[in-house]
């Protein structure tokens, strides 16, 4: 764990005003059919529709404006959106990047961040064990490491969605009770939580995990890291069996709750969103969305959002 300050709403407001725009100004749906079968008002945050589909663009250009010019490569592992995001913005600023992924990884995702010009190495039967191969890596070159979930730059980069859901909705007089936000690493639920907590006292931050990966929501709970042995979910982006201890501390005070979304809800949702907005989710993107489904009952007649945060899904086999 790094020793870093936490994510400050002025971090945010900051990286609102220089990621590149590609990944910012996302459209956020209201359905009057979605809204009607969930007996609720629901908001949807959609960020897939960039270079990368996914919101991870955002964190990784915010903190790649950060870092000296070097020729020296930096190092990381993902599961796949986090390395495309990381691969964009190091190839805008001509430095080399090495992502670790796991044997198992999509392969959909990794020939996205090869495309994008990372070098990409395969090591380990999950996530974690890539990422443990890739720290290794990294200090025995003497390269920067850099972990999801462990900065504070990464997390105010991630944090601009909730500034942009913030921002609209205020202008348009309009409350909100609670945001529903997948659960992975942690940046971008520390990111948002963050912005909401600062500006929205009041709204409920609510972080979901895949029920068959959970680690951080264990952790969160007992105020311990607690790992587990496998994170056997189809939601990748999500799959976490090692909680990062800097995401866990930043939790503790922008976060009100952690859900667990089971695999037959992560599919339902991805269902509900191609149906009702017609967007095609991940299952780790459609991780909060399944809980807001889950949960309907509870939030009757309330206003909540969430983030479709990832559309990197496995190609069809051909017929």
């Amino acid at each position: 764990m790094t020793q870093q300050p936490f994510p400050t709403a002025a971090g945010i407001a900051a990286a609102a005003r220089q990621i590149d725009p590609v990944f910012l100004a996302s459209p956020l749906f209201e359905h009057p059919a979605a809204n009607a079968a969930l007996g609720l008002r629901l908001f949807a945050k959609v960020e897939s529709l960039n270079p990368i589909r996914s919101f991870k663009g955002r964190g990784t250009d915010w903190w790649m404006a950060h870092q000296p010019a070097s020729d020296q490569p930096v190092v990381s592992a993902s599961a796949g959106n986090f390395g495309q995001g990381l691969a964009y913005a190091c190839a805008r600023r001509g430095r080399p990047l090495v992502l670790f992924s796991s044997t198992r990884a999509n392969p959909v995702k990794l020939e996205a961040m090869r495309r994008l010009g990372a070098e990409v190495r395969q090591a380990g039967d999950d996530f974690d064990a890539a990422k443990a191969a890739a720290r290794t890596y990294a200090d025995a070159n003497g390269l920067t490491f850099l972990e999801d979930g462990d900065d504070r730059l990464i997390a105010e980069g991630a944090g601009t969605i909730a500034l942009e859901i913030e921002q609209t909705l205020t202008g348009r007089n309009i409350g909100l009770d609670a945001v529903f936000i997948p659960l992975g690493n942690g940046a971008l639920l520390t990111g948002m939580g963050t912005w909401l907590k600062a500006t929205l006292p009041g709204c409920r931050v609510i972080g979901v995990v895949a029920e068959n990966a959970p680690a951080m929501k264990l952790s969160w709970e007992s105020g311990d890291v607690i790992s587990t042995e496998s994170a056997a979910t189809a939601a990748d982006g999500i799959a976490v069996r090692e909680p990062v201890p800097y995401a866990l501390a930043c939790m503790a005070s922008t976060v009100d709750e952690v859900l667990a979304a089971s695999e037959a809800q992560i599919k339902a949702a991805m269902t509900f969103s191609l149906a009702r907005y017609g967007q095609v989710s991940e299952a780790a993107g459609a991780a909060g969305l399944a809980a807001v489904m889950a949960h309907a009952g509870r939030f009757a007649g309330k206003t909540v959002a969430t983030v479709l945060c990832g559309s990197n899904v496995p190609e069809a086999p051909a017929p």
